[in-house]
C-alpha cells in the first residue's frame, strides 16, 4: 500500500502593499498572490503557469485546492477515489493495478490469493503458505488428522489433504520388512512386501537392488553377480557362470553346460550350435576335426 503526498510549497498571501504580478503585471494590491522563488504571481497566472491538471477530471488543481500526488501524477482530493468502490483514498493506504488506484480491501478482493481452506482473501502483507499452486493462511495450513498448524515442518499430501509427518506415519505409512520403520518416502514393493529403497539390498553383497535387475532364491533377493557366483552352473569352456536369467540360452550335454558363444569345436573353433559333434575327453569336436585328434 502507498501514501500520496501533498507537495504544494507556495502559500497564498494577501497583498497589502503596492506589488505587481510577475507575469501579467497587474497590481496585486489587496489581492491574494503566490510567491514562487521570491517572485509574486496572481492566482490566475500562477494556476496557468504552475498548477497541475487532475488525473481524473483533467481540470487544473488550483493553488487554493489540495494537490495530491503519487509517482508524478496529481489529483484533486475529491477525485482521489478507489476505481472499484469509489471511496475516498485521502489519508488511507491504497494500492495500484495497471496505474489504477484501489483501496486495500478492493485490491485484495480482486487480486490477492484466496485461502484454500477457509476461502477468504489472504490480505497483502500477511503470512501465507503455498504448495502446488494453492495458498493458505498460516493458521489454516493444518494437519488433517491432529488439526495443528504445519508451519515450516515437513508434511505429506494424500488425497488432497495435508498431514504432518507423525500423523501420516501413524495413519498411512507401511512398515519396512527389514528395519520395521515407517516408509514415508521412496519405497520398494516385492512379493507384496514393502521395503525402504535403501533397505532392499542383495543378501550377498548388500548392494541396493532398486532400479536394477535381480533374482531371488529361498525368498532372499540377490543381485545377478552374487546369484551367478553362488548358484549358477559354470561354463565348461570359459568357467564363468551361466546365469540363465532373462532368457539367456546355453547348451547342456552330459552334466556339462556351455554358453552358446562358447560351444565351439576345440580344433577349428567353429560354432557347434545346431550341429553334430563328438567328444574327446573334455573337448568337443566337429566331425571334420575328429580325425586330427
Amino acid at each position: 500500500a502507498f501514501r500520496y503526498r501533498h507537495d504544494r510549497e507556495e502559500i497564498p498571501v494577501k497583498m497589502t502593499e503596492s506589488y505587481d504580478c510577475t507575469e501579467c503585471k497587474e497590481s496585486l494590491f489587496g489581492l491574494k498572490y503566490i510567491l514562487k522563488e521570491t517572485n509574486p504571481y496572481c492566482v490566475k497566472c500562477y494556476d496557468d503557469l504552475f498548477s497541475n491538471n487532475c488525473e481524473v477530471c483533467q481540470k487544473v488543481i488550483g493553488c487554493t485546492s489540495k494537490d495530491l500526488s503519487y509517482k508524478g501524477r496529481h489529483w484533486h482530493s475529491e477525485c482521489f477515489l478507489c476505481i472499484k468502490c469509489s471511496q475516498s483514498l485521502v489519508d488511507r493506504p491504497f494500492a495500484t493495478k495497471d496505474e489504477l488506484l484501489m483501496c486495500v480491501e478492493c485490491y485484495s478482493s480482486e487480486y490477492s490469493s484466496k485461502c484454500h481452506s477457509c476461502l477468504k482473501t489472504i490480505m497483502p502483507g500477511s503470512k501465507k503458505m503455498e504448495h502446488k499452486g494453492n495458498s493458505w493462511h498460516k493458521n489454516c495450513f493444518t494437519c488433517n488428522r491432529c488439526q495443528q498448524p504445519i508451519g515450516t515442518r515437513s508434511f505429506i499430501q494424500k488425497d488432497a489433504n495435508n498431514y504432518c509427518m507423525p500423523c501420516y506415519e501413524k495413519q498411512f505409512a507401511l512398515q519396512c520388512v527389514t528395519c520395521k520403520k515407517p516408509i514415508t518416502t521412496v519405497g520398494v514393493n516385492y512379493h507384496d512386501q514393502p521395503w525402504h529403497k535403501e533397505c532392499f539390498v542383495c543378501i550377498g553383497c548388500k548392494q541396493q537392488l532398486a532400479g536394477q535387475r535381480f533374482t531371488s532364491r529361498d525368498d532372499f533377493a540377490y543381485c545377478l553377480d552374487c546369484f551367478c557366483n553362488l548358484f549358477a552352473k559354470k561354463c565348461a569352456s570359459c568357467t564363468t557362470p551361466i546365469s540363465g536369467i532373462g532368457g539367456t540360452k546355453y547348451i547342456s550335454f552330459e552334466q556339462r553346460q556351455w554358453h552358446t558363444d562358447c560351444f565351439n569345436c576345440k580344433g577349428c573353433s567353429a560354432s557347434l550350435v545346431g550341429r553334430g559333434f563328438l567328444t574327446c575327453k573334455d573337448d568337443i569336436l566337429c566331425p571334420e576335426c575328429v580325425t586330427d585328434f
